[in-house]
Formats: structure tokens, sequence, C-alpha cells
């Protein structure tokens, strides 16, 4: 296998030969166009022309080895590593390239490396390569008006009939289904078990019968968002993904995967230079409180790089992405809101109209597009609860908490328990003291703390360790 350092050096050559430098915003403050928006404002027609610029840049770093980098062969890929991949983005993005866009990175990203780990042989001779190659668009299926953090409580049904399933039901916040071949649905197929064991997932083709797809008008005037209606929509068992009852394993799958990449399409939502662009262009570079602020983001985006870059190594071990991706979309969501603070800081009113000065006016887009993926991808609330529970080991949130948030059952609540466990929250290894409903005292958590720091394991003290029973597992895992 190639050195990645001799990989990277070759990368930067074959791009020095094929596209033009990037020159730093910053250095290049008033000329061109300045674009930090976070979600798309195109017509549809736009669109179509954005996504067909990227495909064809894509499919040419394809055919010239830079494309597919860690991608298996039996796919069109390098079959290298993600170190490789992480050097080439690296070099790419000091390059004039065309500009990525949601529906690839859902499809060739989160969708393609899903049907290698559930789908049939004849699935994957199907799909794999030419979602890879971004030559057909698979959306995701999954929010639906009264489930969306609470993934498991979707109620969209698949009824089998003979070699079909009907679909019946409704989606919403489908990115790009409007331009999209396919969508990635998870259904109930069985109602009469726990909420995460009765659902299957299933490639729905987009146009078809029984399927509608509604835009939605968004509050910087894009409409990349969709409601998708199946109305009896008949779809064959072939379309299947997985066993039928593993869609919340399929669910999971997806999401691990979307966590781990967020944030990985270079140029959404504009870069730490164009901030600091925008500082010196104001004239307030100077100012300690917004060298502090600048400082601030700064650091959570390289903390963002180095937590992608342990996430990509837990991969390479594991064969598939963690908890750990949540760390790396937590930081970037709140980078992306730290960068929204500070411009708005920075230009105040000037950020209500556009009175025609360059760079300022643009930055009205990334406010009103950055609170949107302190959602997408799992909230924020839910990627602290993987942390915490998953990552740190801590223990889940007590029963009548976790209730009062979600409104229903906390024994069904997917956010508090691990995949394929009904367990509804920790199994306390000492008598509960605490009156019914109650949180835990600050008393109770020291406690529970002192016993992780001497034993490592576990969450009880080390004078309950010779009576205490196994601590149940719990997690908190979904998104829209």
């Amino acid at each position: 296998m190639e050195d990645v350092a001799a990989f990277r050096a070759r990368a930067r050559q074959w791009l020095e030969s094929t596209v033009q430098p990037l020159q730093p915003t910053n250095q290049r403050w008033g000329e061109g166009e300045l674009n930090v928006e976070v979600f798309h404002d195109f017509t549809i027609e736009e669109e179509r022309e954005h996504l067909r610029n990227y495909v064809e840049w894509h499919q040419r770093r394809i055919a010239a080895g830079f494309g597919l980098i860690d991608a298996s062969p039996d796919w069109g890929g390098q079959g290298l590593t993600k170190s490789h991949e992480r050097a080439y983005t690296e070099q790419e993005a000091g390059f004039d390239v065309p500009p990525s866009h949601e529906l690839i990175s859902v499809t060739t990203k989160l969708v393609a490396p899903t049907i290698v780990d559930f789908g049939t042989p004849e699935q994957q001779e199907q799909f794999v390569a030419k979602f890879l190659r971004a030559e057909e668009f698979c959306c995701q299926l999954f929010s639906e008006p009264e489930a969306g953090s609470d993934l498991a409580g979707l109620t969209t049904k698949a009824v089998r009939d003979g070699d079909e399933w009907v679909l019946d039901g409704q989606k919403v916040w489908s990115s790009g289904a409007h331009i999209s071949t396919w969508g990635l649905a998870i259904c109930r197929t069985d109602p009469d078990v726990a909420k995460h064991a009765g659902l299957t997932a299933f490639l729905v083709p987009i146009p078809h019968d029984g399927v509608e797809v509604r835009l939605i008008r968004q509050m910087n005037g894009g409409a990349g968002f969709n409601e998708v209606f199946l109305s009896g929509a008949r779809i064959p068992d072939s379309l299947r993904i997985g066993a039928v009852g593993e869609g919340w394993k399929v669910a999971l799958t997806v999401l691990g995967y979307e966590r781990s990449s967020a944030g990985t399409s270079g140029k959404r939502g504009g870069s730490f230079d164009e901030l600091l662009g925008l500082a010196r262009a104001m004239g307030r570079t100077e100012d300690p409180v917004v060298r502090q602020a600048l400082v601030k983001v700064y650091s959570k985006h390289r903390a963002r790089e180095w937590a992608r870059s342990r996430a990509a190594a837990a991969v390479r071990l594991g064969g598939k992405a963690g908890p750990e991706g949540s760390i790396g979309k937590l930081l970037w969501s709140n980078a992306m809101q730290d960068m929204s603070d500070v411009a708005s800081m920075l230009l105040g009113a000037k950020l209500t109209a556009d009175a025609g000065e360059w760079g300022t006016y643009e930055w009205n887009d990334h406010l009103l597009g950055a609170p949107g993926y302190r959602i997408a991808g799992g909230s924020d609330e839910i990627q602290r609860n993987i942390i915490g529970e998953r990552v740190l080991g801590l223990p889940g949130e007590p029963a009548s908490i976790a209730t009062s948030r979600s409104g229903s059952s906390a024994a069904a609540s997917p956010e508090r328990r691990r995949s394929g466990s009904a367990s509804a929250a920790p199994v306390r290894s000492s008598p509960d003291r605490r009156r019914p409903g109650r949180a835990p005292s600050s008393r109770d958590r020291r406690a529970r703390t002192r016993g992780r720091c001497r034993r490592g394991c576990g969450w009880v003290t080390t004078r309950q360790k010779s009576s205490a029973g196994p601590r149940s597992t719990s997690s908190a895992s979904s998104g829209p």
C-alpha cells in the first residue's frame, strides 16, 4: 500500500495540474462571491446544475485515482485508508473545485456503506457502485412529524402482501427528496413488539406510484427539505434492506456514518478564514473581546479535526463508526453557532438588510441556517446523551426524567437504551432512597463518580461492590 506522505504529494501534484489554487478569503476580501450559507437556496434547476458540476468533478477524481479512496476495489474504490482520504481532502481544500451537496454525502457516505453492511449480494451489485459514483442519488426517509429524535416511535407502516410491501405514512425533513431517485425508509412492520424491534428498512424508488414529494420552504428562502407522503406505495421485497425487524440496526448504522461524516463536506457554512476576513474588514481584530471570540471558534474547529481523526482511527480498528462521531458532530454544530454569534457581533444591523456592501449581508444565510445543524443528524441533546452514556459510561437518565422529556414511557424510548436492549434505565445496585420521580442529587452523582474512578467500571461505590449486580446497558441514538 502506498505511503500516506507519497500519496499526499502525488495528489497535490495532480491537483496543481488540474485546477486552480484557492486564495484564502481573508487575503482576497471583496473579490468574487462570498458563500457562507449552511443550507442551499437554489431553484430546482440551479440545484440540478450544482449537482451535475460536482458529479463531473467526483467522477474525474475517481478516474485519476483520487476518488473513493477508502472504498473497496469491489465497488470501484482505491482500497486505501481513511488516512489517505483525509490527506487528499486536506490538499483539495486549497483548490477551487466544485462544492459538494448534502445529497452527495447522504448517498456516498451514508447509504452506500450501509448497503454494504446489510444488503444482499444482489442489492450490493445493483446499488453500491452507482451510489458511490453518485450516478444516482438516495435521500433518507427517517423523521416523521411525531418521530424525530424519538426515531423508534415512527408510525409509517409497511404491510406485507405476498412478495410486495405496501407502505403508508408520512416522512418529513427529507433533504433532497425532490431530486433523488431513491429513498432509504425506516417503517414499522410489527406494531406488537417493542418500538425499536418492530422496524424494517426499505429502498423506495422516487418517483413512484403512491409516493408524493412536497417542498418545505425554509426561513432563508431555500427549499431543500421535503415532506414525503407514502399512500399505498407498493415495493418488492427485493428492496428490503436487512432482515425483517432489523430496521433499528440499519438506522443506527446510517446515523453512525452521518455523525462521523458531519462537517466533512468542506465549505458548508463557511470557514474560519472567512470569519477572520470579516473581522479584518470591520477593523475589529485588535478588540480583545473579538480576538477571544475568534480564538474560541478556531479552537473548536481544531478540536473537531482531532475528533474526526480519532473517529477515523476507531473505524480502522473496529470496522464501523462508533459513538465517537458524536463528539465531532457536536463540536461542528457548536462551532457553526459560534461563527454566527461572532458574525452578528461584528456586523450588527448590517445583517438585517442588504446594503450592497460586499461580505456583510451574506452572513445572514449563515445566521438563519446554523441552528438547523443543532437538530440534523441527531440533536445536540442526543449527542450529549451518546457521549455521556456510550463514551464516558455515565448512567442513563432516571425513568421519570426521560418520560417527562419524551412524553412517553421511558421503557420504549430509544434514547435510553442500547440497540437491541429493552431496558429503560440502569438497574440500581443498592436500594434507591430517593423519593419517586426525583432527579439524582449531587451527592448521588458524587458517590457514583467516586466508584467509577476507583474501579473503572460500573457506577457502584467500592463498599457496594460485593453485593452489586451487573449494570444494565443504555444508550442514546437517533436523529432526524
